[in-house]
C-alpha cells in the first residue's frame, strides 16, 4: 500500500514541477516554423567560409551588453548559444582555437579535406526529433546525404580466423541481417531488439533526471520510486557485459552488441549506452553535405542576427566571480594582455575537468561541493587518428561509403583492458582495434570540392600517459622521440588497414596523425579525450546522471555538451539543449516536441491531400 501513495505522491511531485516550468516566469517563443528557409546552395569559396569560422578574437567585436558568454564553440557551445539567440539574447561564443566547431571542425592537408569527430550520424530521419533540433538552430540550411543500408562492417579475428560481419539499418532490417548472420540466436537478438528499443522510447526519462530539480530526483532515487516507474534505470545501471551474458553465449554476438568504441571495455560501460549508440543509427546512417564544418557555419548567423559573434583564437584564462561567488564574466589572455568579458550568465562547453580546475580560483576549486562533482567522474581515454590522403575518386579506388571496425579478438574486454594496461614501450606492435572510414566517399560535393582527391581516417584509444613525456612541448617542437612514436603508430594502422585495401598500397599521397597531445591543442581536451568525462557504468547510475546536469555550484555558471548527457554528436546537441533550458527557465524539449508533432501532423495532412 505505502508503494502506491509513494508512487502516487512521486506522480503529483513531477506534474507539479512541469505545471510550475510551464506557468512561472518569462516564457520565450524559441522554436518556429517560420525560421526555416530553403537551404542555400553550398559555399565552398574559402574567404567566406573563413569570415564565418575563423573570426579572430578582437576586443571591439565583443558585442556589448552582453547576455551570456560560452566557453568552445563545440556543438553543446553553439547549440546554447543558438538557442538563446533565438529566445533574443545577445551572446559571444569563444574558441582558443582558430576554428570554431570544436569536434566538428575540418582541416586541410596538401589538398585533402579531414574531419577530426563527425564521421557518421543517425537519428536524422524525416521528422526526427534530432532533426527538428537541428532544423531549428540552423533555419534549415543543414543537408544530409544518407550513406548505404549496410552502413557498418565488424571484423573479428586476424588473418585465416577472420570473420566479418554486416549491420544494416532499417526497422526490421537490422534485426534479420543479424539473425541470417547468428543462426541459432534469433531469441537472443529479439531480445537485445527490444531492449534497444526499450532505451530509445525511455531515455527522455534519463534528460528529465537533469531537469527537476536535484531534491526530487533525490527523493525518487532514495524512495525506490525511479525503478518502479521504468527499468531504463536498471538498464543504464547494468554493465554491458553483464546484460549480454543473460541474452546469448555466443562470443562474436556479444562483440557485436559493443563494437562501437569509445575507450570503456563493455563490462565498464552502461549497457543503455552502448544499447542506444546501435539504435541510434536503425534508422539510417547520415554525413553532412559539404563537410562536417557545415554545422558550425549554419549555427553561427543565428547566434550573429541576433547580436551575437563567434569569436576564435580567444582562450579563456579565468572565469570571473564577484564578493558573493557568483560568475560575472571571463577574461580572455591575448600575449600578455587579459580582456574582461563582463556577462551575467556563463556557459562552459569545455568540460568538466577544465571548467572546475582550470578556470576556477583554488580556493572555489577547494570547496566540497566541487570536488564532490568531480568526484563522480573521471577523465576518458585519449584517441589516437591517422588522416590519409588518396590519389584518385572513389569510384577508381573501389572505396565506399561503409565504416569497417577491426578487433583482433572478440573477447573485448579482455582486449580493451590488456591495452590499456600497456606501457608506451609496449603499445607498437599491439594495437588491437582499429576504425575505418573514408569521409570522402560519403560526401557528394567531395569530388567537386577536391577533384581527384580522396580521403582515409583511421582511429583507435590511446592513453594520454604514452604521451605524457611531452607535455607542455609546443605543436610541432616535440622532439625526434614523439615523431617517432607518433608515425610508427600511424604506420602500424595504416599496414593494418591496407590488408582490407590492397588496392589503395600505391595511391597513398600523404599520412599526417594525431595524438592525444594534438587533442589538447586543437580541441582543448585536458588528457586528449575526444569524448570527455569517461563514459563508465558509475555515470550512468540515477545519483549521478541527476547531480551532473547543467547547473553548478557556482550561481550563473552553467554547463553544457557532451559532459552533461553523453558522447557524440546528439549527446553534445542534447547538452546544449538542457543549458538552455537551465538558463531561461523553461522545459525546452516540450516545445520542441510540440513543433515536432505539429510537423508532422502537417506532413501527414499534406500526404493525405495528395
Amino acid at each position: 500500500m505505502w508503494w502506491w501513495l509513494l508512487g502516487v505522491l512521486g506522480c503529483v511531485l513531477l506534474v507539479a514541477v512541469v505545471i510550475f516550468f510551464l506557468m512561472a516566469g518569462q516564457r520565450y517563443k524559441v522554436f518556429s516554423e517560420k525560421c526555416l528557409r530553403p537551404p542555400a546552395p553550398l559555399v565552398t569559396d574559402s574567404r567566406q567560409r573563413d569570415d564565418r569560422l575563423k573570426r579572430g578574437f578582437r576586443e571591439d567585436r565583443v558585442p556589448p551588453a552582453l547576455d551570456a558568454v560560452v566557453i568552445g564553440s563545440g556543438v553543446g557551445g553553439l547549440t546554447a548559444a543558438a538557442l538563446l539567440s533565438k529566445a533574443g539574447k545577445r551572446v559571444v561564443v569563444l574558441e582558443q582555437h582558430d576554428q570554431a566547431g570544436g569536434c566538428t571542425h575540418t582541416f586541410q592537408n596538401k589538398g585533402f579535406e579531414f574531419d577530426v569527430g563527425i564521421h557518421y550520424l543517425g537519428q536524422l530521419h524525416e521528422g526526427s526529433m534530432l532533426r527538428v533540433a537541428l532544423d531549428q538552430i540552423t533555419e534549415g540550411q543543414l543537408k544530409f546525404t544518407r550513406l548505404e543500408q549496410h552502413f557498418d562492417t565488424l571484423f573479428l579475428g586476424q588473418c585465416d580466423q577472420r570473420r566479418e560481419y554486416h549491420i544494416h539499418a532499417g526497422k526490421t532490417e537490422m534485426a534479420d541481417s543479424l539473425k541470417k548472420q547468428f543462426p541459432g540466436e534469433e531469441e537472443a537478438i529479439d531480445e537485445f531488439m527490444k531492449l534497444m528499443k526499450l532505451a530509445s522510447r525511455r531515455t527522455p526519462l534519463i534528460a528529465t533526471l537533469k531537469i527537476i530539480p536535484y531534491w526530487l530526483a533525490s527523493f525518487l532515487i532514495r524512495s525506490g520510486l525511479l525503478d518502479r516507474m521504468s527499468s531504463v534505470f536498471r538498464l543504464a545501471a547494468t554493465n554491458h557485459s553483464e546484460m549480454m551474458s543473460r541474452l546469448t553465449k555466443n562470443k562474436d554476438l556479444k562483440a557485436l552488441s559493443a563494437y562501437l568504441f569509445y575507450g570503456v571495455p563493455p563490462k565498464d560501460s552502461s549497457f543503455l549506452i552502448n544499447a542506444l549508440l546501435l539504435h541510434h543509427y536503425k534508422r539510417g546512417a547520415y554525413y553532412p553535405r559539404g563537410g562536417a564544418s557545415e554545422f558550425a557555419f549554419h549555427i553561427i548567423p543565428v547566434i550573429q542576427r541576433a547580436g551575437g559573434a563567434v569569436l576564435v583564437r580567444a582562450p579563456v584564462h579565468r572565469i570571473l566571480l564577484n564578493q558573493q561567488g557568483k560568475a560575472t564574466g571571463v577574461t580572455v589572455l591575448k600575449g600578455q594582455e587579459e580582456f574582461e568579458i563582463r556577462a551575467p550568465v556563463v556557459i562552459s562547453n569545455a568540460g568538466i575537468f577544465n571548467t572546475f580546475q582550470r578556470f576556477l580560483p583554488q580556493p572555489v576549486q577547494d570547496k566540497p561541493e566541487i570536488q564532490s562533482l568531480l568526484g563522480l567522474v573521471r577523465h576518458g581515454m585519449g584517441s589516437f587518428l591517422v588522416f590519409v590522403g588518396l590519389d584518385g575518386t572513389k569510384e577508381e579506388l573501389g572505396i565506399v561509403s561503409t565504416n569497417f571496425w577491426m578487433y583482433k579478438d572478440n573477447d573485448l574486454d579482455t582486449l580493451m583492458e590488456r591495452y590499456s594496461s600497456l606501457s608506451r614501450e609496449q603499445v607498437l606492435g599491439n594495437i588491437p582495434m582499429m576504425f575505418i572510414t573514408f569521409p570522402s566517399a560519403k560526401d557528394p560535393t567531395s569530388n567537386v570540392r577536391h577533384p581527384g582527391k580522396s580521403c582515409m581516417t583511421l582511429l583507435t584509444m590511446a592513453r594520454y600517459e604514452w604521451f605524457e613525456e611531452w607535455e607542455g612541448t609546443k605543436l610541432g617542437k616535440r622532439g625526434q622521440n614523439y615523431m617517432d612514436m607518433k608515425n610508427n603508430m600511424a604506420q602500424e594502422m595504416l599496414d593494418w588497414a591496407l590488408t582490407i585495401f590492397p588496392q589503395l598500397q600505391d595511391k597513398v599521397v600523404m599520412v599526417d596523425a594525431a595524438t592525444p597531445l594534438t587533442n589538447v591543442h586543437y580541441l582543448g581536451a585536458p588528457r586528449g579525450e575526444m569524448y570527455g568525462a569517461e563514459h563508465n557504468v558509475e555515470r550512468f547510475t540515477p545519483d549521478t546522471v541527476a547531480r551532473t546536469r547543467p547547473q553548478t555550484p557556482i550561481k550563473g555558471l552553467y554547463l553544457t555538451g557532451q559532459d552533461v548527457f553523453c558522447n557524440g554528436m546528439a549527446g553534445a546537441l542534447h547538452g546544449g539543449l538542457l543549458c538552455a533550458s537551465a538558463v531561461l527557465n523553461q522545459i525546452l524539449y516540450i516545445d520542441l516536441l510540440a513543433l515536432k508533432t505539429y510537423l508532422k501532423n502537417k506532413q501527414r495532412k499534406h500526404k493525405t491531400t495528395w
